[in-house]
């Protein structure tokens, strides 16, 4: 989607972190006649692109409000059906957003019809939209398989989607890389974390996120989400949390017959961001020897590194018990050196305590940690006066500027807050001489309010966050006050 506030640079392909990957100038001369084997290939991949093609669809999505790390905004990108027969389409997180959105998709013969979120995921760039089945009149497809299983280093790989906003394109590659950290795209936005990417030099560009990519039997292996603006490597996500989502949407549905209503999808977390290190990095964090060689011999064949903490929220289940380059060895008795194991284990013990024996600087150290709901520290409703846009601070801004989930969060200044010279991503801590610690506490300083009242506000910045800044309140026009709600799990 295009978009000029993006200047990042590695980016999605999406609105707010829009890609604008460089083009490959490289020109492959084709013979007039293929060999036979080339000929067989060939016949391969258009059985398996007409079989996708049907199933892909233009998403333009219209976020309506100023929400956790997404700005007000509009554009296109790309989903494919997942479940024909229930109505769900896959696309990105960064699609899907976090906040309220208005979206149609548009399937290749034009048919136009609304879709509407169902689920995004609170950390992995990924998310639903439903839509009416019975809504496609005269449109033949089939639902796209997923299958993680099936992606390997050398795969022969098709993207397709509406790169560069053109409908319909297919672009080709090669896995390369399983085990690529997850690409930072910006400073005060969405990341994903905690997760292995794919990597192939299929130079996506805009308009590509929510892509699936397939191999030669037409199964999607893999979601492309973002891509490099230096070359033509392009980031795909893993989707064996996107199965296991998926089958939490498709029980719901059929417990619920013929509607949608809210379901449950435990997410566990220890608001702690890991990175996947090698074993000559771990060595130079202290890991002994004796314990490298335990954990090779009890992981699978080819591992090359273990988790290494990178940060730790404050005031989060592990502040104060784990550091950063604390490098992970066992989880409840487990040797743990793959991110989805680790995840796993935390989806799994919501609300209960699991062990973690670590190593910090050659010295073997056990912490037993309570695994927090996810879905606790997502925002899901906001604040609404006089074009402000407030809120909790969420896990993914928590992490980026280092705060305590939670904090009453400033998305959008909107008029009063912006003559009073308070600035988005503000924090703020005092409003009339009252304390605020959360939403609520807003709410009821505003309640007791007169129309015209002048108020003191104090406020901490990201930027500045050792000094605390008073701005006199400017006249606060309470003729728009305004709660709305917006169902992050799932909009009914």
């Amino acid at each position: 989607m295009e978009d000029s506030n993006s200047r990042e640079i590695v980016e999605s392909e999406m609105e707010s972190m829009d890609l604008r990957s460089q083009e490959s100038t490289d020109q492959v001369e084709l013979e007039s006649e293929l060999p036979p084997e080339k000929e067989v290939i060939t016949d391969d991949w258009r059985d398996a692109i007409n079989k996708v093609v049907p199933a892909v669809v233009v998403l333009q999505t219209t976020a309506c409000r100023s929400f956790d790390t997404e700005l007000p905004s509009s554009g296109s990108a790309t989903g494919f059906v997942v479940d024909k027969n229930r109505g769900i389409i896959l696309t990105n997180r960064h699609v899907v957003k976090p906040g309220p959105v208005v979206a149609r998709a548009i399937f290749v013969n034009n048919e136009e019809i609304p879709v509407y979120p169902i689920y995004r995921d609170p950390v992995h760039d990924f998310g639903f939209f439903r839509y009416d089945p019975s809504a496609i009149q005269f449109h033949k497809y089939e639902e796209i398989p997923l299958a993680p299983e099936a992606a390997s280093v050398g795969l022969e790989i098709r993207v397709i989607g509406n790169d560069s906003c053109e409908k319909v394109s297919i672009l080709a590659g090669t896995l390369a890389r399983l085990d690529r950290n997850a690409p930072t795209y910006r400073r005060d936005g969405y990341n994903d974390f905690n997760t292995f990417y794919m990597q192939a030099a299929s130079g996506t560009k805009r308009g590509s996120s929510g892509s699936p990519v397939i191999d030669k039997q037409g199964r999607a292996v893999a979601l492309n989400a973002g891509g490099s603006v230096s070359s033509s490597s392009a980031f795909y996500l893993h989707l064996e949390r996107v199965v296991r989502a998926l089958a939490f949407l498709q029980k719901s549905k059929d417990a619920c017959k013929n509607k949608w209503e809210a379901v449950s999808i435990p997410r566990g977390t220890l608001q702690v961001t890991f990175l996947h290190k090698g074993f000559d990095e771990t060595r130079r964090l202290g890991l002994p020897n004796e314990t490298e060689q335990m954990v090779r011999q009890a992981s699978a064949p080819g591992e090359t590194g273990m988790l290494v903490v990178d940060s730790v929220v404050p005031c989060g289940p592990a502040d104060r018990q784990l550091e950063s380059g604390d490098v992970l060895v066992h989880v409840n008795g487990e040797v743990t050196t793959q991110f989805l194991k680790l995840e796993a284990l935390l989806d799994d013990s919501v609300g209960k305590k699991i062990e973690l024996q670590i190593e910090r600087g050659g010295t073997s150290l056990t912490v037993n940690i309570v695994v927090q709901d996810l879905h606790s520290i997502t925002p899901d409703c906001f604040l609404e006066v006089s074009g402000a846009v407030i809120h909790c601070l969420s896990y993914q801004q928590a992490r980026n500027f280092c705060f305590q989930c939670g904090l009453v969060y400033v998305s959008d200044p909107g008029y009063m807050l912006s003559r009073a010279g308070i600035p988005r991503h503000a924090i703020i801590k005092k409003f009339a001489n009252d304390e605020i610690s959360q939403l609520e506490d807003v709410i009821s300083v505003l309640s007791k309010l007169c129309r015209g009242d002048r108020v003191p506000l104090e406020y901490i910045s990201y930027k500045d966050r050792h000094r605390r800044k008073d701005e006199s309140g400017q006249e606060i026009g309470l003729r728009l006050v305004v709660l709305g709600l917006i169902g992050l799990r799932l909009e009914v």
